[in-house]
């Protein structure tokens, strides 16, 4: 698709090819079509996944899913299960999962550089007995996210190591910043006020049931 925000543009692989290079065996022979014990252990230990998705037309999104370590549950070597708790009830990735299944997963474990990559299909589960084994906090999930695994791997630590991500040290002064509150009162037309109230109080009152109206 022509981007005329961008004059240079690489058009072909071979184009890309002569200025990237070609792969080392080892990125083509490390990825794996189901999810051995390593996988399995990693996603046990993880306590946080970002979803990839694409509607139709291809217009894509990403949404970070988080919880207890191991909240994403390994039915078997090829299926996952990812609980769908109670949000803004925008249910982005599940809108775009019923007109295109294809699904990228990455996943992160806190003070661990390397991430693990799970690409495959997806479905929307709404079974009550297998969504009663992620309950969470006496509530169970409203749905969840099938996954049909169709690749996975380990992403190697060099984004890691150079944003210096798990450093403390390295991390911005967080009152530099604008607060969650003032960003979505700017970009939704609310009073700072009302802002503040609503977002700040769903992060820590409504993480498990739907927020009053």
């Amino acid at each position: 698709m022509e981007n005329s925000h961008f004059k240079e543009q690489v058009k072909t692989k071979e184009e890309l090819r002569d200025i990237a290079g070609a792969p080392n065996k080892l990125a083509h022979q490390k990825i794996i079509s189901y999810l051995d014990r390593h996988c399995r252990e990693f996603i046990e230990h993880s306590p946080f996944v970002i979803i990839a998705t694409a509607d139709y037309k291809g217009i894509c999104d990403s949404s970070p899913r988080g919880d207890h370590p191991g909240f994403v549950q390994v039915v078997d070597e090829k299926r996952l299960l990812i609980p769908e708790r109670r949000g803004n009830q925008k249910v982005d990735s599940l809108e775009n999962i019923l007109s295109n299944p294809q699904i990228g997963l990455l996943f992160l474990i806190p003070g661990i550089e390397e991430t693990l990559r799970i690409n495959g299909k997806a479905c929307i589960v709404k079974e009550k007995a297998l969504l009663d084994t992620m309950a969470a906090h006496n509530k169970t999930p409203l749905l969840a996210i099938g996954v049909e695994v169709q690749e996975c791997f380990l992403h190697c630590s060099k984004a890691f190591k150079r944003s210096k991500l798990w450093n403390p040290e390295s991390w911005e002064r967080v009152e530099t910043l604008p607060s969650a509150a003032q960003i979505v009162a700017e970009h939704a037309g609310f009073s700072t006020l009302e802002s503040r109230t609503n977002p700040e109080e769903s992060k820590t009152q409504h993480l498990y049931e739907k927020k009053p109206l």
